[in-house]
């Protein structure tokens, strides 16, 4: 194929040259005299948060009606159904043993489950770039940018995580493609530049040996057109996509995280603590502010003791690197019930917990394969 060669005067051969880095060299981008931060080496830098003055102390609460509490009870009736209810679900699990168990016990036991979520907002900021079009560039010479937490966005509904990106003011440059140096395009890599390759088929012998004849793939020329570059010879460079320029601007990256912790009080039945931290309770108190305090004098002391080690591992965490928009801190009680039944001639265990009676069974009788699990 005929090429014109001043056309490939043009362009640069990369054929046999590195994969050049995503990001331009950190001499491309000078310092915007209009900002006072700075990009660590690997061009994102984050930004510690204004400094805010603590709250209000909260007042002293009353936690006589937690002993008055009661936990509703459950009855063999409830615990049958509960069973019932999850053998049904089950593939493997015969129905049966369920509805002619016996049961000999049931051992009531209720849990609190201290929840703290802490709702934050951190900030980076980080050099980026896309193809120029010659748009107007808000650069420096248009002002001052901001700082990073001067700048005001809408923030999600309290305890949605979310990430969002917003170009920063007065932060853009335009400079020359690193990539492809400001040509546009390069050569192909699959034909280095040639626009054809040596054919598959005959190897480029032009001919087949067996039958000898001309090779049909080729019309016995011995090259076939490059599938890489559809025989251009060259390809538009991916990184500027053909405009030859690059926009870099200071991107700012907000992230709004939910931190959580949680806590279990103790209990002496054998149910899986995994379980328990997701089952559902009934809320006996919430607390919700721009900042809570640690409970101190709840009646069961591992709670008041998770509280006040949840607030502070949070505070520690995100002091230096988020700011802290919302806190809530619940306390539920979660219901625990070990079931103890009979069934030919044999004991066995399940527990329900949870206020919508979830199942956990240890070994079910009426068993037929090991496919399910038995969560």
């Amino acid at each position: 194929m005929d090429r014109d060669l001043s056309d490939e005067d043009s362009v640069v051969d990369l054929s046999f040259e590195a994969e050049s880095p995503l990001a331009p060299p950190a001499e491309l981008l000078e310092r915007l005299p209009s900002c006072d931060w700075f990009l660590q080496g690997d061009r994102h830098q984050i930004f510690f948060p204004p400094l805010e003055a603590p709250g209000r102390p909260q007042d002293q609460r009353c936690w006589s009606w937690f002993l008055e509490h009661r936990v509703p009870v459950v009855t063999e009736e409830v615990a049958r159904e509960a069973l019932l209810s999850f053998v049904n679900s089950k593939c493997c699990y015969g129905s049966a043993a369920a509805g002619d168990l016996v049961i000999r016990e049931l051992k009531q036991q209720a849990l609190c489950r201290y929840r703290l979520e802490t709702f934050s907002e951190s900030r980076i900021s980080e050099w980026t770039f896309q193809p120029f079009t010659n748009h107007s560039v808000d650069g420096p010479q248009r002002g001052t940018s901001p700082r990073l937490w001067d700048i005001k966005v809408q923030v999600p509904p309290m305890f949605q995580e979310d990430t969002r990106k917003f170009q920063v003011p007065h932060s853009s440059l335009v400079k020359e493609c690193h990539k492809c140096h400001g040509r546009g395009r390069y050569k192909c890599s699959g034909c280095h530049g040639a626009g054809t390759v040596r054919c598959p088929s005959c190897s480029g012998a032009k001919r087949k040996a067996k039958p000898a004849r001309r090779c049909q793939m080729c019309s016995g020329s011995g090259r076939r057109r490059c599938s890489t570059c559809s025989g251009r010879g060259n390809k538009t460079c991916a990184t500027c996509k053909g405009e030859k320029k690059l926009l870099h601007f200071i991107q700012l990256v907000i992230a709004w995280k939910n931190n959580l912790f949680e806590f279990v009080s103790e209990h002496q039945l054998d149910c899986p603590g995994e379980l328990l931290a997701k089952a559902r309770g009934e809320i006996l108190f919430k607390d919700e502010n721009t900042m809570v305090y640690p409970i101190v004098d709840f009646p069961l002391r591992d709670i008041s003791l998770a509280s006040q080690r949840g607030i502070a591992e949070h505070s520690a965490a995100l002091a230096s690197r988020a700011r802290v928009l919302q806190q809530r801190q619940t306390i539920e009680l979660v219901p625990l019930t070990e079931v103890r039944y009979w069934y030919q001639g044999k004991t066995y265990v399940y527990y329900i917990y949870g206020t919508d009676h979830r199942v956990y069974v240890v070994d079910y009788p009426e068993k037929y394969c090991c496919g399910c699990t038995i969560l």
